[in-house]
């Protein structure tokens, strides 16, 4: 069994495409990548939105590893799982059953697979990576999320600290004026943030409609 027989295709041409991401990086076309830094702030967004609307989605997002290394690691993690997965079963069917499957559906099974696979795999990596590279989100996807005010109060023209979790529970510390000039947020305080200019948050206090009589 040869990774370029007819039934191990899906999975050759996974390999293909993780060589051809490394090579782009290796001789400096892969700096085409730089701009995904600001489209993944505009997609991480809409899909904070989606996941702060959904537990399961929560819980799906974490299987799956996303969010945990920036995005072009994962792809080509799972790339890596895909290949290795489909192979391996491919080997370990055709001894069992006398032939493999064919390679739609061997694809199908491996994608489905390799991608909590990926999710184990991309922990270690996460753990490797700088602490200002595992998180792979943008700042506003932080706007409409709650934060706790961490030292001091926040007025206008004097920010306190606060820490905010993103979609994926990473945490994050930041800088916080209330949205209100006139109002402050004290310590330990929690408030919703509305909006941002730069890596300054404005926030007011929240009120949670579950509190409401």
């Amino acid at each position: 069994m040869t990774l370029l027989e007819p039934y191990n295709l899906p999975f050759a041409a996974s390999l293909i495409a993780l060589f051809i991401i490394a090579a782009l990086q290796i001789i400096g076309v892969g700096d085409l990548f730089e701009g995904a830094e600001d489209i993944e702030i505009e997609v991480d967004a809409d899909l904070a939105d989606g996941l702060e609307a959904s537990g399961f989605m929560d819980g799906v997002a974490s299987v799956l590893g996303l969010g945990r290394v920036p995005f072009l690691i994962w792809l080509s993690s799972l790339l890596f799982v895909f290949t290795v997965t489909g192979v391996v079963g491919q080997a370990v069917i055709a001894g069992l059953m006398g032939s493999p499957l064919s390679a739609g559906f061997a694809a199908l099974l491996a994608g489905g697979a390799a991608l909590p696979l990926n999710g184990l795999a991309v922990r270690p990596i996460e753990k490797v990576l700088p602490k200002d590279e595992t998180t792979a989100v943008g700042l506003q996807s932080l706007v409409r999320r709650d934060a706790v005010i961490q030292t001091g109060t926040s007025r206008a023209g004097s920010p306190a600290r606060a820490k905010v979790k993103d979609a994926f529970g990473h945490p994050h510390f930041i800088m916080v004026e209330p949205h209100d000039s006139q109002a402050e947020l004290a310590e330990g305080e929690t408030v919703l943030l509305v909006r941002r200019e730069g890596e300054l948050f404005f926030g007011v206090r929240y009120e949670s409609p579950l509190l409401q009589p």
